[in-house]
């Protein structure tokens, strides 16, 4: 069996969704290789809480995905970062920036359903459930071949979009090289009620086992991310839901006053995955598939999102080079700022707050202080809203519904 397309995206999730779902108005024949049946949502599409970035929403409302949403999110007014031990705090406030918000926290599998309603309409041809199984380069195209329900298919495109994750398959077919670094920290993510409804402020609890980050869902309760180190995570795995609320509140404190309960926790192990670089001949990666970073500061999906508008600019931009050396290494550069320094931030944030020496206390004080400063808050700002670097379009229209 064989079927010719434009572009073949590999990857249903939130970018490789979100990606197809953006090259819908160029007209072109594309594809989406999905892991998960028709009627089954995707494993990444679950209780997790995304906080979405000014810049992302603008352009998921851009794409008429966030007008799927059915769930209330929650708008994200301050942001409060302090560090366990050390002294000083920071506050951020999104009207101090002329902003309603600086994002929105919307649960990962609202995002999905709105994701599935605007691929309804995006006419994107899906092989579903399927499995990537390789490579191999042609003259002017790639070959790829899939299996689904026990037969093999093989599929031609000019370009082939690996969006599949951090254990890319695709990124192992090309040989690209990625650098990995393990934080020895698993997260553990639920949402959780207290006696006090949301307030609009997002709360980062940074420590030396990682950091635990209160987010204001819309439902009125709390979306929680807690970091601890891998070998004391099979024992907070096993507490009962009563004994880990008391975990939280000891290691957060009362700032979102007196945890009542939590749901169901999803375990996720922490590692920075870093591909040294982002295409090959007629293929390139995106979202977590060209990197994976530390969940401190909130910016994977965000990153990975830019990742994907950015593509569909490069495509639009190279219409009659679909997949060429120049399309790809267009985008290549086009990614470059904003991505090296987000994942220099985050896995920067993420080694120097875990680090418990006494000797670095005064150090991460004066840098807490220094954040303080206007110049260097706008910085910091700008970036966790989602503008660094070379910025989307879609992404720099108004959001007036923040």
């Amino acid at each position: 069996m064989h079927a010719e397309h434009d572009i073949v995206i590999i990857g249903g999730g939130l970018v490789g969704a979100s990606l197809a779902i953006a090259l819908a108005p160029a007209g072109l024949n594309v594809a989406m290789v999905e892991a998960s049946p028709a009627g089954a949502m995707p494993p990444v599409f679950d209780e997790r809480n995304l906080s979405c970035a000014e810049a992302t929403v603008n352009g998921l409302q851009g794409l008429g995905v966030w007008q799927h949403l059915r769930a209330p999110t929650g708008a994200i007014q301050h942001i409060h970062i302090s560090r366990v031990g050390d002294f000083g705090q920071v506050r951020f406030d999104a009207e101090d920036y002329d902003r309603n918000a600086f994002g929105r926290v919307v649960v990962a599998k609202d995002l999905g359903d709105a994701l599935e309603a605007s691929l309804v309409t995006a006419g994107v041809t899906r092989y579903r459930p399927a499995k990537f199984l390789g490579t191999r380069l042609e003259a002017e195209s790639r070959q790829i071949d899939i299996e689904s329900d026990g037969q093999r298919q093989t599929l031609t495109c000019r370009l082939l979009i690996g969006a599949d994750g951090t254990s890319s398959a695709v990124r192992d077919a090309l040989a690209i090289r990625a650098d990995t670094f393990d934080y020895g920290q698993d997260l553990f993510v639920c949402r959780m009620r207290s006696h006090k409804a949301p307030d609009g402020t997002a709360w980062e609890r940074l420590g030396p086992d990682g950091p635990t980050a209160v987010l204001p869902r819309g439902d009125r309760h709390f979306g929680v991310v807690h970091g601890v180190s891998r070998t004391d995570a099979d024992a907070v795995a096993a507490l009962d839901e009563a004994d880990y609320v008391a975990r939280i509140q000891s290691v957060f404190g009362w700032r979102a006053g007196r945890f009542l309960s939590a749901g169901t926790r999803s375990r996720y192990p922490v590692r920075r995955v870093v591909a040294a670089a982002l295409h090959a001949p007629r293929a390139v990666l995106v979202g977590n598939a060209a990197q994976t970073i530390h969940p401190v500061g909130a910016q994977g999906f965000n990153l990975g999102f830019r990742d994907a508008l950015t593509l569909v600019e490069c495509v639009n931009a190279h219409r009659d080079g679909l997949g060429s050396p120049a399309m790809l290494s267009a985008y290549a550069a086009a990614r470059a700022e904003d991505r090296q320094e987000t994942i220099r931030m985050s896995d920067g944030l993420a080694r120097v707050t875990a680090m418990e020496s006494p000797l670095l206390r005064p150090f991460r004080s004066v840098a807490l202080a220094a954040l303080k400063t206007q110049w260097l808050q706008s910085r910091v700002v700008g970036g966790a809203m989602g503008y660094r670097g070379r910025v989307p379009d879609i992404c720099r229209a108004t959001g007036a519904n923040l």
